[in-house]
């Protein structure tokens, strides 16, 4: 059986597939693992599984969250965020990460 790969690595020097509109700053050496927030999937002080997560730019992971002000509502964000997290699923999967 093979290794499991490290996703919060993985993400490390990629493009953004969160892509907030007037937010990315499309720079892949600011990529890392951004986990989406879900009622039952997180709590304080725990991240939700890593697939649960988009790569994304630092400006975009402080958008989705909150860190900084954006002309976007908060269920916009997530929306930006989970599509982030399907590209990223996608990606993982032609590489051969998951199943």
């Amino acid at each position: 059986m093979s290794r499991p790969v490290n996703l919060r690595k993985a993400a490390q020097g990629r493009e953004c597939t969160i892509r907030v509109p007037g937010v990315c700053c499309f720079d892949p050496d600011t990529s890392v693992l951004t986990h989406y927030r879900l009622a039952g999937l997180c709590g304080t002080g725990i991240k939700p599984n890593d697939y649960v997560a988009a790569i994304g730019c630092n400006r975009c992971h402080d958008a989705v969250d909150g860190r900084i002000k954006t002309e976007f509502t908060r269920e916009e964000l997530k929306l930006m965020h989970a599509e982030g997290v399907f590209r990223t699923l996608e990606i993982w999967k032609k590489e051969g990460f998951i199943g």
